[in-house]
Formats: structure tokens, sequence, C-alpha cells
């Protein structure tokens, strides 16, 4: 009989991770979302739960390409812009 062990994460119960790490990075990025849609929700308060919550999450998902775009680099958006373009014909 094997034994695996497997991490949660202690904001999405629902997702396992083999590696502590993963499972970490997962957290902060979680974290990262939910300060986002907060300051989104303040910022235009027009947007309903679900659309702050998606684009908190998307953009702490890609939060490395925005990073770079708000350090003087905004070509680096188009990264995004592409991966959109190329996910939009594949469907």
């Amino acid at each position: 009989m094997a034994v695996e062990v497997v991490y949660r994460s202690s904001r999405d119960l629902e997702r396992l991770f083999m590696d502590k790490a993963e499972a970490d990075r997962h957290d902060k990025m979680l974290e990262l979302a939910e300060l986002l849609a907060d300051v989104l929700k303040k910022a235009v308060p027009s947007l309903d739960d679900k659309q702050v919550e998606d684009a908190g999450i998307y953009m702490a998902k890609n939060r490395d390409i925005f990073a770079k775009a708000f350090k003087s680099q905004p070509d680096a958006l188009n990264e995004l812009l592409t991966a959109t373009a190329d996910t939009a014909e594949q469907a």
C-alpha cells in the first residue's frame, strides 16, 4: 500500500497539489486576485462580482506580464493580446 502526500490550498479547498511550493504559489495567486478584485470593484463600481473576480484572477495569473507593462514596457501586454487572439481562433 502506497502513501501519497498531497497539499491543499487554504483558499481553494477543491484543489490538491503534489508539491507544497505549488500549493503555496496557488494560494498567493488567489490572495493577489482577491486584492485586485477589491481594487477593481472600488475603481469601477458598475462591475458585478463575477466580473471583478474573473479580472482579478486573470491579472494575478498574468502578474509577471502586467509587472513588465507597469515598469515602462507596455508592449509586454501584446503577449496577452496574442494569446487571447489565438484562443479565440481555436474556438
